[in-house]
Order: structure tokens, then C-alpha cells, then sequence
């Protein structure tokens, strides 16, 4: 009983094992045909899994923890495909833990901890602000993925796989003034925000007054406090219409997510404002849809593939191999297309 795995489940069902896996953790993206056919192998081949309720007490887990802050964000969905692969691939369980933007993360964890015996974790998404006091209260090895934590906290305490959205953004914004924008609107995260929305934030703040362009609070548009959806396409459709609306003078819009600025474009196309001629729309993330969208969305990609690959692989080296915490910061590309490619 105790030489099958998961491997020999998806074997015998002709299927991925981080499909196994989703089955098992109940996970609402497999096919319920899928799902029923994999469970059947589990019961004839007498498989238990080390997370399950009635083993918890005979064996270590072998699951890995994902907390995720922001289920809605779409740049986590393919993040969230590789890691459960990578993770498979050392025949370790995950189970996924979604949380919305105003829960804690860490207190999250610490609950997931006790309650599914977890080896490690990762946190996609989060807050900057941590303190050393919150992270010292994690028992296993975990990474901050697609965040850092801000400087003051020693780098010892903990691992992170991430872009510098803040150099990256100003990186963005300097593209657009060197288009020649002068009225660009930044769509932000929430006024009270800890997170990369207000990294990106600063990066716009900074990089105008670098241009010599007075930043103009009527030109910041934040997204509803406590709002459960800021990272989707209706927030930026919202976000849109109440600037045109409001009757202010805009040129460029910078959203801090590709989904903000798609749900931006929609809106400045109904009322007849022509992209780019009229206004330009650059986003960030890189999410494959902005390529396919007409006009075709400027944005700054994240390479969240390496990116899940990298948390993947730092954490299995702090559990196998016992090596201290890693830090990877990795690059932005920049992608100029249709939205800002306007002659000035």
C-alpha cells in the first residue's frame, strides 16, 4: 500500500499527475468524468493520501500549501497550473487556500499549518509590510512569491521569488512620457493598499516628477477600498467610466493590471474614444490575452513561468536540502503594441 503514489494513479488513468492532485485536493477546475475515473483507481489500488483525514496520525504529510490573496487576479491561474506540476514532480501533495485581499495571509498559513500538517508553503500574492515577528511564526519553509517584503526585515528570514514592481513601473511610465503623454491617469489599487498596487503606484508618482510632470491628484484613480475584485477587467471598465465622466483631461491611461486595462479599453471604446489616437492604455503583468486583444494592449510581463518554476524549486531546496532562504528578482519585458503606438 504504502509503494503507490500519485505517479502510479495517473499512470493508470492515462492522466497528468497534477491532475490527480486537483482531484484529490477537490479542486473546481477537472472534469467530473476525470475526477470520478481517477477516484476509482484510487480505491482499487488502495491509495491513501498523506493528507487525507484518516492518515494524518500514521504518516507525515506530504503536501505543500498555497495561499493565494486574490483569487480573481488572472495572472495567478496559469502560476497557479505550474506549480501544482512542479510540485508534483517531487510526488508531494498541494492544496490551494484562496483568500480574499483584506485577510491575512500569514495568519492564514499558520491555521493550514496545523490543520494539514504542511511541509512548506508558498504565498502567491500579499502584503510588503510584514514584519519579522509575523514571518518567525511560520514553522516550515515557505517562499513570498510575485512579492518582496520590504527592506527592514532581514533576508534571512525568509525566501522570494519576484519583479521590482516599483523599478518596473517606473520603467513603464517613462516609456509612455517619452511617447510624448502628458495627462496620463494611473488606475490603482485601493488608497490603503500594501501590496505591488502601491509599489506601482509610487513608480507613476516618481517617474512624472522625473519628467518634470506635476502629478495631478485628479488623475489618480483608486479602486474601491475593501473591493474583492480590483485585479479584473470590471473594476477598469468601472474605473473608465467614471473618468470619463468626471470631465478631466487624459491622454494615457496606465492601469497596474492587464484585466484593469482591458476593462478600461471597453469602456473608452463604447463612448467612441479611439485607442490610441484619442487615448492610450498600457497595463502590467502580461497577460497572453492583452496580445490578442485589438488594439493589441502595451504592458510590462511578469515571467511568472520561471517565476512558479524558481518558488518551486528554492522551497524543495530549503526541505531536501536544508540551504538557507534565496531571494530572485527577475525582469520585466516590456511589450509596445497597438495602444500606445500613436505619431505625436
Amino acid at each position: 500500500m504504502e509503494s503507490v503514489t500519485i505517479k502510479d494513479i495517473a499512470k493508470k488513468c492515462n492522466v497528468a499527475v497534477s491532475t490527480v492532485s486537483r482531484a484529490l485536493n477537490n479542486h473546481p477546475d477537472i472534469n467530473e468524468q476525470t475526477r470520478q475515473k481517477i477516484l476509482k483507481a484510487i480505491q482499487e489500488l488502495h491509495y491513501i493520501p498523506n493528507n487525507s483525514a484518516q492518515n494524518l496520525k500514521k504518516t507525515a504529510s506530504k503536501t505543500i500549501g498555497i495561499v493565494v490573496k486574490g483569487a480573481d487576479n488572472p495572472l495567478f491561474a496559469k502560476m497557479r497550473s505550474i506549480l501544482a506540476e512542479n510540485i508534483a514532480q517531487y510526488d508531494y501533495d498541494y492544496y490551494f487556500e484562496y483568500i480574499s485581499i483584506r485577510e491575512d495571509e500569514i495568519r492564514t498559513a499558520l491555521r493550514l499549518i496545523k490543520e494539514k500538517r504542511l511541509k512548506g508553503l508558498i504565498f502567491l500574492g500579499g502584503n510588503y509590510d510584514r514584519k519579522l515577528e509575523d514571518l518567525q511564526q511560520l514553522t516550515v519553509p515557505f517562499v513570498m512569491s510575485t512579492v518582496n517584503i520590504q527592506e527592514e526585515v532581514p533576508r534571512a528570514a525568509f525566501s522570494s521569488v519576484f519583479t521590482d514592481s516599483y523599478k518596473e513601473s517606473r520603467r513603464m511610465v517613462e516609456y509612455l512620457c517619452r511617447k510624448g503623454f502628458q495627462k496620463i491617469v494611473i488606475f490603482a489599487g485601493s488608497k490603503n493598499d500594501a501590496s505591488v498596487g502601491n509599489l506601482r503606484l509610487k513608480g507613476y508618482l516618481d517617474e512624472l516628477a522625473a519628467n518634470q510632470i506635476p502629478p495631478d491628484e485628479n488623475r489618480i484613480f483608486f479602486s474601491p477600498d475593501q473591493a474583492e475584485d480590483v485585479f479584473t477587467m470590471e473594476n477598469g471598465y468601472r474605473m473608465a467610466k467614471k473618468l470619463i465622466q468626471s470631465g478631466i483631461a487624459f491622454d494615457c491611461i496606465y492601469a497596474i493590471a492587464d484585466a484593469i486595462a482591458i476593462g478600461a479599453c471597453k469602456a473608452l471604446l463604447e463612448k467612441g474614444i479611439r485607442i490610441p489616437q484619442e487615448c492610450a492604455v498600457a497595463g502590467f503583468d502580461g497577460l497572453d490575452v492583452t496580445r490578442y486583444y485589438h488594439p493589441s494592449i502595451t504592458t510590462m510581463r511578469q515571467p511568472i513561468e520561471k517565476m512558479a518554476e524558481e518558488s518551486v524549486r528554492i522551497l524543495f531546496s530549503r526541505l531536501h536540502k536544508k540551504t538557507e532562504n534565496e531571494h530572485c528578482e527577475f525582469s520585466c519585458e516590456l511589450l509596445q503594441r497597438e495602444s500606445t503606438n500613436r505619431e505625436r
